[in-house]
C-alpha cells in the first residue's frame, strides 16, 4: 500500500511533499490557464455592467468563474476518484451556468455580441480540455464516502 508513493514525483528524497512543485504543476495545467482566462473575461464583462445588473448578475458570474478554477485545483490535489468526480461535476455545472448568463446578458442587450462570444468560446475551450482531463481519472483509486455516488 505505501509503496505506491515511491513513484510520486512530488515527494522529495526525504519523503516531504513539495508544495511549490505541486502548485506550479497545477498552475501550468492548460485547464487552470483556461479557467484563469475565463475569470479575466468574466471580470471584464461584469465590470462593464450597469450597477443594477452588476448587483443582480455580477456575483453569480464571478462565483461561477472562480469555482471552476478552485474545484480544478481541489481535484488535482487528491488521487481519490470520487472526490475528483464530485469536483468535476461542480466545475461542469458552474461552466454551464456562466455560459447561460452570457445568453441572459445578450437578451438584455447589455454587451456587444462579440464580447459575450469571447467568453462563450473560452468556456467551450474549457469544456474540451475538461473532457480530456477527466479521462485521466483512475477509477480504481476510490474509497467509499458513504454517499454511494460514482461507486459503479
Amino acid at each position: 500500500m505505501w509503496d505506491d508513493f515511491d513513484d510520486e514525483p512530488d515527494f522529495e528524497e526525504d519523503g516531504e511533499f513539495d508544495y511549490r512543485k505541486e502548485q506550479e504543476r497545477i498552475f501550468k495545467h492548460p485547464l487552470m490557464k483556461k479557467s484563469k482566462e475565463i475569470i479575466g473575461l468574466t471580470r471584464a464583462l461584469v465590470g462593464s455592467l450597469d450597477e443594477a445588473r452588476r448587483e443582480l448578475y455580477g456575483n453569480i458570474m464571478m462565483e461561477d468563474a472562480a469555482i471552476m478554477s478552485a474545484k480544478f485545483s481541489a481535484a488535482e490535489n487528491i488521487p481519490d476518484y470520487i472526490t475528483k468526480m464530485e469536483n468535476a461535476v461542480l466545475m461542469k455545472l458552474h461552466a454551464k451556468s456562466l455560459n447561460s448568463m452570457t445568453y441572459q446578458l445578450a437578451l438584455e442587450e447589455t454587451h456587444a455580441e462579440e464580447h459575450l462570444e469571447l467568453l462563450r468560446v473560452a468556456i467551450e475551450d474549457f469544456r474540451k480540455l475538461f473532457l480530456s482531463w477527466i479521462t485521466t481519472f483512475d477509477s480504481d483509486k476510490k474509497s467509499d464516502d458513504g454517499w454511494g455516488m460514482f461507486m459503479d
